[in-house]
């Protein structure tokens, strides 16, 4: 009888371990079936990039470039910092890579001088700075946070968001430290391209319509949007505008709920691409409320207003990510600088369509 008993809970304990391990193995393949959660997201500019207008050298350049903005980003993030914190750890990385348009790299306007926008937001509380067409910031993103947390104001421009940011200790430069030949030789064709479309057609105004004509193949601006360990979202971008722009022209970058927008209640989003097309769609904020208000994913409300854009005859991307660290990164152009970093530690870079 002890024989059999023994048997009986010798068989119950393997039926017992089979059945663990089936759930456990059944969990396995649930949680391989998860989206990865993303911590940071971000861009460095959409537009007519093309694989074989690159070099592989150009290509490398612009992935490490990438690369040591998502390191900055994530390392903030790992450390316990905020979101705000990430946000402008990373943005400042690009603002000191001339690759991108945006602090070193910004592009010249008619004029030739070099002028930025930024604009930073706290998914928390909804606060949020941003200046638009300063010269002399070295890294427009912080003078952006300086707004938003040290003064009573949204958005600073010119000369006063200038004086502001030297009052406030920021980092000023003389404009000649943002001057680059690449960027200067870009200026130069744009006003060749002027000149001889003049001369061909006496019709033709070199301004464009109210001088938004869109000449500039690529679209520089950088953005990035983060998700802390206290599940509070941010979002930032800041760029050097459009080659050539003139009469003071400011783009959606700077303009929260057109180029920068963020809510903890549904996701944070930095847009790149034609402005214009993004500051008359709201685009930001308008891919925050299909979320809040139709219950759309954040890739179906990218994707809405990404068309959105492009059925209004504009161009561009975006990058946003939600309050659950899903990420959506829509563009309609031939590709968009942008890159991605996992809560543990994966990154993934890309360029191309």
């Amino acid at each position: 009888m002890k024989t059999i008993s023994f048997l009986k809970s010798a068989v119950w304990l393997l039926i017992m371990c089979s059945s663990i391990r089936a759930g456990a193995s059944t969990i396995a393949n649930e949680d391989s079936l998860h989206q990865e959660k993303y911590v940071l997201v971000i861009h460095g500019g959409a537009g007519t990039i093309l694989k074989k207008n690159m070099t592989p050298q150009k290509e490398a350049a612009y992935t490490a470039g990438l690369r040591d903005a998502l390191n900055a980003g994530y390392k903030a993030i790992q450390a316990g910092k905020s979101s705000l914190d990430a946000v402008e750890a990373t943005i400042r990385v690009l603002e000191d890579n001339p690759l991108f348009n945006a602090g070193k790299g910004a592009v010249f306007t008619h004029d030739g001088r070099n002028e930025m926008d930024a604009a930073i937001m706290n998914g928390k509380t909804l606060e949020a700075g941003s200046v638009a067409g300063v010269s002399t910031i070295r890294n427009p993103i912080t003078a952006a946070r300086a707004v938003m947390e040290k003064s009573e104001h949204v958005m600073m421009t010119g000369r006063g968001a200038e004086q502001f940011a030297k009052e406030a200790g920021l980092e000023i430069v003389d404009p000649s430290y943002f001057r680059t030949q690449e960027r200067w030789e870009g200026l130069q064709k744009a006003l060749r391209e002027d000149s001889i479309k003049s001369k061909l057609d006496h019709s033709y105004s070199p301004a464009g319509k109210l001088g938004i004509e869109n000449i500039d193949n690529k679209f520089g601006t950088v953005g990035a949007v983060a998700l802390d360990k206290a599940g509070n979202l941010a979002a930032g971008t800041s760029t050097g505008g459009m080659t050539n722009k003139k009469y003071g022209r400011v783009g959606d970058a700077p303009i929260i709920g057109a180029g920068t927008y963020a809510n903890n209640n549904t996701v944070a989003i930095s847009c790149t691409g034609w402005g214009e097309f993004f500051i008359r769609n709201v685009v930001a904020h308008d891919l925050s409320a299909l979320m809040e208000y139709k219950g759309l994913t954040v890739q179906e409300a990218g994707k809405a207003v990404i068309d959105k854009v492009g059925k209004s005859g504009g161009n561009g991307g975006l990058i946003a990510l939600d309050k659950e660290g899903n990420a959506a990164l829509p563009f309609n152009t031939e590709g968009m600088y942008r890159g991605m970093v996992t809560a543990d530690g994966k990154i993934t870079i890309e360029i191309y369509k």
